[in-house]
């Protein structure tokens, strides 16, 4: 939103203070690791920094970052790659609660340590959405995160206010509290982090921009090209054409985006780009995929390779772990393969080599199905090459035996993840569910839950010798259910959903149970469309959401219209009279999706 405005381990640890720059303010920041899967050097590391919370309201910027981390954590990318993430946030209280002009320009201006505003930083010519931050504050706050840097991180200001509002430049910002918030910062996280491009169809809310007049754009999501041009060319979406878009409907060419209103098109009819709620369709979520990759290296570390080592040792790598599945690992021994199993080390002692030197190279790719550019590809692709010389012999390792990082262990994993451990040196990993051992392959740095097929709640071990960690896994699903407002008629038909008839606008409350403590999501789609956040109401976060036939306009912007949705007020779409199918489930705080659950409703014309 309103990126044009601005730019055209498993350990748990503790809280702590440090002294604040002197441009910064005079008061004390708090550090606090929310979420840490590894060294922050060698981590993708979010820093959340709040403005505008006063000492007694930082519960309550607690539980916006709660909020917020807990979304963007169940959209993918961020949900497969959430183990390349370090999430910290920097607590500083502000003398003045709240943010300035919120929400009109006559509204006060507030002395807040990151400055923040809407309207630009209260800009008459600005627009009331665009909510900016003093870049130079907040980067000498997150500077106080140790191990991060401006190439390893990514900012987000999160400001104390209840009213919609962002922006996506070189950082990003969000509102904390307002229904939709928690989207915010995911869509303003596509524009600060992967340079994606909005794709409203308007600039000012309830004008439609005009005309698209400019050559072809070099956003990677909006193009003039036809679908048969795309495909002639190789160019732009050819790849996803005809697929089934994550945010709904076929990847296809949809007019409207980049503020015109027409003579420009883009890949999905809508997606976290257009409209908040839905998820990044494959365009969207290929490029974040590479940009959450390059803050990191897929390939960590391991044996060095500086000099030549002999061929009496163990040579291993040290690699990333996508919570969604394993990368692949191959060996090489003077150009040929190794059979290893995805192993992460090679005895060269069992090789047999010749006297002489030789060659040994092992390759780390992704082989996520997210990616499909050959380039992008390229760069999740990662080699590291010693020469072995059978004349050295190696020196007794006395690196202390350990765990150097892990999937976090303060809380519980889903059912379907993929649960890593690094240790300091080659060891053996031995892994148990309930105390019962369990077989992992060449790989065993990994641990597939998904193949266990686990229901319940279990305990989980790594363990080396002398040494073990430990894991609940929550395996149970979260359980949605629905409550709508009272109907003129209910028909069960025995094996089919049950049907709930209405004369006019009706509403629907979503609420979930678990047996897991935190923020989970609700999601519903209608009529097979793509899911849709649950966020109560953007007027009112506890409200139940609203159905009317044409949807109902708030701030210019339309809500609520059953079946084929109409996102802005010219959008012309059929009304939403007549039988629909509503789905739902629930997420919760593991990453386990419940079942989905489904009923009709009819709309009846007046």
């Amino acid at each position: 939103m309103w990126r044009r405005a601005l730019v055209m381990a498993g350990v748990v640890m503790i809280p702590f203070l440090v002294a604040l720059p002197a441009q910064a303010s005079a008061e004390a920041a708090t550090v606090v690791p929310v979420r840490i899967t590894g060294d922050p050097a060698k981590r993708f590391n979010i820093v959340i920094v709040g403005d505008g919370y006063t000492a007694a309201e930082m519960p309550k910027f607690r539980e916006h970052v709660d909020r917020h981390v807990n979304v963007l954590l169940t959209l993918e990318p961020f949900k497969t790659y959430r183990s390349y993430l370090n999430v910290y946030t920097v607590e500083v209280p502000s003398t003045e609660s709240g943010v300035s002009c919120d929400p009109d320009l006559t509204s006060p201006r507030r002395n807040t340590p990151l400055g923040m505003g809407f309207w630009g930083g209260c800009n008459s010519s600005s627009v009331q959405r665009l909510l900016t931050v003093d870049n130079a504050a907040l980067t000498r706050y997150a500077d106080l995160v140790t191990g991060t840097n401006s190439g390893n991180r990514q900012l987000l200001a999160i400001g104390n206010s209840n009213t919609y509002g962002g922006a996506g430049g070189t950082y990003a910002t969000a509102s904390g509290g307002n229904a939709l918030s928690a989207l915010i910062t995911p869509h303003e996280l596509g524009h600060s982090l992967g340079g994606l491009d909005d794709e409203y169809d308007y600039y000012s809310r309830g004008v439609r921009g005009d005309k698209y007049s400019g050559a072809e754009p070099s956003s990677i999501h909006h193009s003039l090209l036809t679908t048969q041009q795309m495909r002639a060319q190789r160019a732009k979406w050819w790849r996803w054409l005809g697929e089934p878009s994550e945010s709904g409907g076929t990847i296809d060419r949809f007019e409207g985006g980049l503020y015109s209103g027409t003579g420009v098109w883009r890949p999905s009819k809508h997606s976290m780009m257009k409209s908040l709620g839905y998820y990044f369709d494959q365009i969207s979520r290929e490029r974040m995929t590479q940009r959450i990759s390059a803050k990191t290296s897929i390939l960590q570390g391991g044996t060095p390779n500086t000099a030549p080592i002999g061929a009496d040792r163990v040579v291993w790598v040290e690699t990333l772990h996508p919570a969604g599945h394993s990368l692949a690992v191959t060996w090489q021994l003077d150009g040929r393969d190794l059979h290893t199993n995805g192993s992460r080390s090679v005895d060269l002692s069992r090789q047999r080599l010749k006297p002489g030197k030789h060659s040994l190279t092992a390759t780390v790719v992704d082989p996520t199905p997210f990616v499909r550019d050959p380039a992008i590809r390229a760069s999740l692709t990662k080699t590291r090459t010693w020469t072995v010389d059978t004349a050295i012999k190696t020196p007794p390792d006395t690196t202390p035996l350990g765990f150097t990082s892990s999937t976090p262990a303060d809380r519980p994993v889903g059912a379907e993840d993929v649960v890593y451990v690094e240790t300091s040196k080659p060891v053996a990993v031995s892994w148990a569910v309930d105390g019962r051992p369990v077989r992992t392959g060449g790989n065993d740095r990994d641990l597939e839950l998904k193949r266990l097929d686990l229901k319940g709640s279990h305990t989980l071990t790594a363990s080396i010798p002398g040494r073990t960690l430990m894991w609940k896994v929550d395996a149970t699903d979260p359980v949605a259910k629905f409550e709508l407002s009272k109907a003129v008629r209910t028909i069960h038909r025995h094996g089919r959903p049950t049907e709930y008839v209405f004369d006019g606008p009706f509403t629907m409350k979503l609420t979930s149970t678990d047996d897991t403590p935190g923020s989970g999501i609700l999601e519903f789609r209608v009529d097979g469309d793509g899911w849709y956040n649950y966020f109560g109401w953007p007027t009112d976060a506890n409200a139940p959401f609203r159905f009317t036939a044409a949807g109902t306009t708030i701030d210019n912007l339309v809500y609520g219209k059953l079946g084929e949705p109409r996102l802005s007020p010219w959008d012309n779409v059929p009304p939403g009279y007549g039988r629909h199918t509503v789905e739902y489930r629930a997420v919760d705080p593991a990453g386990n999706i419940g079942e989905t659950g489904k009923f009709v409703v009819t709309l009846n014309r007046p």
